[in-house]
């Protein structure tokens, strides 16, 4: 998976942008509503990387798993991996972990108006 790539794919959740707070060597891709990252994306190693967040015991799962996904670089270790986009991971186990990055940080609803909505 090149760079144009985890963008892509980054930017058509509804609601991301990408963010350069670092400068051009990471990009971040955020949510609108509440400016969290869930995706942050750099080179390490001459890898291409992702960190992304992750629940601790599916991060654990992953790590034990995948020879490409490890704690996350510069990140809690506990709720973030670095997943290397070079290497053998599949395309699409990287897009599982993108999306569950994206619902883990995206903005909540309120109380209020959830239960309006039922």
């Amino acid at each position: 998976m090149t760079r144009d790539d985890i963008m892509e794919y980054c930017l058509s959740y509804p609601g991301s942008y990408q963010d350069f707070p670092f400068g051009e060597d990471w990009i971040v891709m955020r949510h609108q509503g509440n400016s969290k990252s869930f995706a942050l994306i750099f080179q390490r190693d001459g890898h291409l990387c992702v960190n992304l967040k992750c629940e601790p015991s599916r991060a654990d799962f992953l790590r034990g798993l995948f020879k490409d996904v490890k704690p996350g670089y510069h990140m809690n270790k506990e709720h973030w991996n670095t997943v290397i986009l070079d290497g053998e991971l599949p395309e699409q186990e990287i897009h599982d972990m993108v999306r569950h990055s994206f619902e883990l940080t995206k903005p909540k609803i309120p109380k209020r108006q959830a239960l309006k909505k039922s």
